[in-house]
């Protein structure tokens, strides 16, 4: 039997160049001005369905309605992020970091919640207090966060659209396999992307991915370039895991580009090197 490679869980450092570049509208006051305005005009039409959800979430599971979490935000501060529960109520039990739709124990609505990514509406009271962006790169847990954000993290942003799948595929791959699949792939992948669309958002194209999130046109087309390259293995997700293959990390990412459907509007101005 030969010995067991090491994973290089590194790898994802790879991709964290040019992580401070962003666009004048990524860090503006208008977009601030622009996120509270656009919370406070929806909450009418928002809190029915919230109502709704949260009765749900009660009377179908025993446990609190709100999941609450930290994650890290922007200049290394934590905060709770709030979502609506999805998942049975243990105390005690520490689950997966990583999400399926199989290694996780969901609630009669759960699945159906994180589908249509109603468990995220919560999330509207961390834009108004200024934790959080309507786009914005995705606040990650302590574990998987690798630098530092220099815009409040997002709601929603590129590869929320781009991996909006994501539970789904993961599921394919194996347990022992999954932490190296998440770590060396589809974390770097999401953070390229999304690096490169905060340093060139306009108002206009963070409209064009708000209109995608909230009816739901997602483009798969970059889980899919990553299937068909190989990267991605379903029964040995490990291609990216080897120190003697961790110079393939480089050459499997260079080729991700934003998806030019998602964000028509978006500037061609301080596009960061690859």
């Amino acid at each position: 039997m030969p010995p067991a490679r090491t994973p290089v869980l590194a790898a994802p450092l790879l991709f964290d160049r040019h992580i401070k570049r962003l666009s004048p509208w990524a860090q503006s006051p208008a977009k601030r001005f622009f996120d509270c305005t656009c919370v406070l005009l929806a909450l009418p039409l928002v809190l029915p369905i919230f109502l709704a959800v949260a009765m749900a979430v009660r009377l179908t599971s025993s446990g609190p309605v709100l999941f609450l979490q930290k994650r890290m935000g922007r200049q290394g501060r934590t905060f709770t992020i709030l979502k609506f529960r999805t998942m049975i109520h243990e105390t005690g039990n520490v689950r997966h970091a990583v999400t399926t739709t199989s290694n996780q124990r969901f609630t009669p609505v759960g699945v159906f919640l994180r589908r249509w990514k109603l468990d995220e509406l919560p999330q509207l009271f961390n834009v108004l207090v200024g934790d959080m962006s309507l786009v914005g790169t995705r606040p990650k847990m302590p574990e998987h966060v690798k630098f530092t954000l220099w815009a409040r993290p997002g709601i929603t942003c590129v590869a929320t659209i781009a991996f909006a799948r994501e539970e789904t595929v993961l599921a394919r791959v194996s347990k022992h396999d999954l932490d190296n699949c998440y770590y060396t792939l589809i974390l770097p992948a999401k953070r390229k992307l999304d690096r490169e669309y905060m340093a060139r958002a306009t108002f206009l194209s963070d409209l064009k991915l708000l209109f995608n999130t909230v009816f739901r046109r997602w483009d798969s087309s970059v889980m899919e370039d990553l299937l068909n390259s190989g990267a991605f293995q379903t029964k040995d997700c490990m291609l990216l895991s080897y120190a003697s293959e961790a110079a393939a990390a480089e050459k499997t990412f260079a080729h991700l580009q934003i998806p030019p459907n998602l964000v028509q509007s978006i500037s061609t101005e301080n596009l960061p090197a690859s």
